[in-house]
This record gives C-alpha cells, structure tokens and sequence, in this order.
C-alpha cells in the first residue's frame, strides 16, 4: 500500500501500456484482430436478424457475437494504450 501511494503522477503518465514489450508489428497485427472480431460479431448478429426465426438460437448467436465484441473492444482499448510505442 506504501508503494502505490509513493508512486506520482510523472510515473503513471510514462506508462507505456500494457502491450509494450511486444514489437510494433505485432501490435499492429493485434488491432486488426480486433477490427476483425468487431466485424465478425456485426455479421453475426446481422445474419442472426435477417436468418434465425428461432428465438432460444436468437440469442446464443447474439450473446456470442457480444462477447466476440467485447473481446475485440478490449484489445483495441489495449492497442489504444500503447499506442507511444
């Protein structure tokens, strides 16, 4: 706890992220991933929309392309915080 109140605000904004020790291309290959997974999961529910009459179907397509969504927004939220690099 001493340490976390001795640490000042200069140290929290050097922070580099948390994807810093990866190479620069690599980073760049983790956002199109993430822009791939957003993309997939707005198919998903576009085809589960205009396809999928059954309702119980419905929704396990729709709560998979939101956690395929989730996890695509926090990697780019990643890439965002490296983004120094």
């Amino acid at each position: 706890m001493q340490n976390l109140l001795s640490m000042n605000f200069l140290t929290i904004l050097t922070a580099r992220g948390p994807l810093a020790s990866m190479h620069s291309l690599d980073v760049m290959w983790v956002s199109f991933y993430s822009i791939g997974a957003m993309l997939l999961s707005v198919l998903i529910v576009s085809i589960t929309r205009k396809w999928v009459n059954n309702g119980c179907l419905s929704l396990i397509l729709r709560l998979f392309a939101f956690i395929i969504f989730a996890i695509g927004s926090i990697l780019m939220i990643l890439v965002v915080f490296t983004w120094p690099n």
